[in-house]
């Protein structure tokens, strides 16, 4: 399987080099997301496989070499990565093409696809398939290494200026919260994320409050699922994500907080990426049934989520369209 792999990955770049004559090889990103597109291809397969839709491609790879990617949570990640990061990576072979800026693009991803491989490898080695790690683990340090170096050559990349006037900039960011009412809701859209969040990190780390044991037996079980991967999940929101929504509130109400548009679109494809993979596997029939979502209260869970990860999406949105506060 690996071999053969190898050589369909081989012959793609072989085809790509002749078809554009090199040129697109300047960009040595260029050949990240082809190689990473490919991978993508190969992860819906696997989703596909595991929910029945086709057979006989991945069987024998995912049963003796990646058990872990049979779970639900296995099986989401594998569709978020063959459908929406192939999209993204296909978005951004076009834009290197075309020798357009794919910047923007490239934050959402480097945020999502890294929420995706740390929950991912940390709930393989404290969950209950710890015991069953095989050398086929060490195939995802490069899902580490690789979008490392990639973010630190997306952040030295130049911005795209607005066509901002200095008086333009200054008129905006004298006006204060309560003149701003987009800035001001979501500010009341983040104070609730936030709360959420603490909440569902106490949940997980066992609080002994009556609210706590009542949501998480109730509303979601699937936060005791062994397999780890949602408490890790809620204990990444609250000491990362988290902290960076204190921040966000805060450059909303003071102007001149540059770092925000850039942070803002990679823990906007992280929390999408995360609450995808989290409503999904609450949901999936892979998921034993003690740690499903009761169907009583299916749609209060899926619009808690679905209003979660909105947050930030419209916050980086905000961003893009108007981005004279924050300069």
């Amino acid at each position: 399987l690996m071999l053969t792999g190898l050589l369909v990955l081989a012959t793609l770049i072989s085809i790509i080099f002749i078809v554009s004559g090199g040129n697109h090889f300047q960009d040595p990103l260029f050949c990240v997301f082809v190689v990473f597109s490919f991978t993508s291809v190969v992860d819906l397969i696997i989703s596909l496989e595991e929910d029945g839709f086709i057979s006989g491609f991945v069987e024998v790879y995912v049963r003796e070499g990646e058990p872990y990617l049979r779970t639900a949570h296995g099986i989401m990640i594998c569709y978020w990565d063959g459908i929406v990061h192939y999209g993204l990576y296909l978005a951004m072979i076009a834009a290197i093409g075309q020798r357009k800026s794919y910047r923007n693009l490239g934050l959402f991803w480097l945020g999502s696809l890294m929420m995706s491989i740390i929950v991912f490898l940390l709930g393989n080695l404290i969950g209950k398939f710890s015991s069953d790690l095989s050398p086929a683990f060490l195939l995802n340090l490069p899902y580490i290494l690789i979008p490392v170096w990639t973010g630190v050559r997306l952040f030295q990349q130049p911005k795209a200026l607005p066509c901002l006037s200095p008086e333009k900039v200054m008129e905006e960011q004298r006006k204060h919260l309560y003149q701003r009412p987009q800035d001001a809701a979501l500010v009341l859209v983040l104070l609730l994320t936030a709360a959420f969040t603490f909440f569902r990190g106490m949940v997980v780390l066992d609080c002994p409050a009556d609210s706590c044991f009542e949501y998480i037996y109730q509303h979601e079980p699937y936060l005791r699922d062994p397999v780890a991967y949602p408490k890790v999940q809620m204990l990444i929101y609250l000491f990362y994500v988290l902290p960076f929504f204190c921040l966000c509130i805060y450059a909303l109400v003071l102007p001149g907080c540059s770092w925000l548009p850039d942070w803002s679109l990679v823990f906007a494809g992280a929390v999408a990426q995360a609450q995808f993979s989290h409503v999904g596997s609450s949901l999936h029939t892979r998921t034993p049934f003690p740690y499903q979502t009761p169907e009583d209260v299916w749609w209060g869970f899926i619009l808690t989520n679905v209003l979660y990860a909105l947050g930030p999406q419209l916050l980086a949105l905000h961003c893009l369209r108007s981005p004279a506060f924050f300069l």
